[in-house]
């Protein structure tokens, strides 16, 4: 049985190919696990625990699995270096898990760190809305293989919500299609149903808007429904391919 281990870093690019040039096809956040499938002195091939990505990252320092005991609830938040605001050691984007070892009334303490309470959440904590705070995203960059409050695209905009809510989802968009099976018709669409086109994705926040993280636009935006399925019809000459209920 292969050994899992857990990234401590904010973000790692996962590459295609073992080159720095080579595209990012998504990335890991803190707290995501991966187990190593080969190694050699700049770079790891890896799969990735959460969404059996595969994909090479440059060669870091990584820890044994660690079972996290929270989450970021929050588009980000800062770490400190003591229970206290007075020495800032980066920030933690949405969905990132942490094991927490020692807390008090206003911080908790995972790796060496500290974090604010109010912007974490048990990790067994699962909200009855699965996008009830999808919308903490808009305008937030789009990033091709992004998955952070730096930068996102379409298919992580899906996944890390359902990540979060520790559901299982793909990462791209062609395998998000086949596996959500309920099939409904564009008319009958309505809050937190899945619209898909070749490629792209997005979610409604009700009948007559949605929110997706649009290359086009450079960033997430909520946008009417009817105008986004016209517009993506004239530009890229693609029709809206299937609505799913998730």
């Amino acid at each position: 049985m292969s050994k899992f281990y857990t990234n401590i870093y904010s973000i790692v690019n996962l590459y295609k190919k073992m080159s720095s040039k080579s595209e990012v096809v998504t990335q890991m956040i803190y707290g995501d696990s991966f187990q190593i499938i080969k190694k050699n002195s700049k770079w790891l091939k890896i799969k990735i625990k959460e969404d059996s990505y595969i994909g090479f990252i440059k060669k870091i320092k990584f820890v044994n699995f660690l079972k996290p005991t929270h989450k970021i609830s929050v588009l980000s938040s800062d770490t400190f270096g003591a229970a206290n605001k007075e020495r800032k050691l980066g920030k933690l984007t949405y969905g990132s898990k942490i094991k927490v070892t020692i807390k008090n009334s206003k911080f908790s303490k995972f790796q060496n760190r500290w974090i604010e309470n109010k912007n974490i959440k048990p990790y067994n904590y699962k909200s009855k809305n699965i996008f009830l705070d999808i919308g903490m995203f808009n305008n937030i960059k789009y990033k091709w293989g992004g998955k952070s409050f730096k930068g996102i695209d379409c298919s992580a905009l899906v996944q890390i919500f359902f990540n979060y809510n520790n559901k299982f989802c793909p990462r791209d968009a062609k395998d998000q299609v086949k596996y959500f099976k309920n099939d409904i018709k564009l008319k009958e669409i309505k809050k937190n149903d899945v619209i898909f086109w070749k490629g792209h994705v997005a979610i409604a926040l009700s009948k007559k808007k949605l929110i997706h993280a649009y290359g086009p636009a450079k960033k997430t935006l909520v946008m009417d429904v009817e105008k986004t399925i016209k517009l993506i019809q004239k530009t890229a000459k693609l029709k809206v391919f299937l609505v799913k209920r998730i």
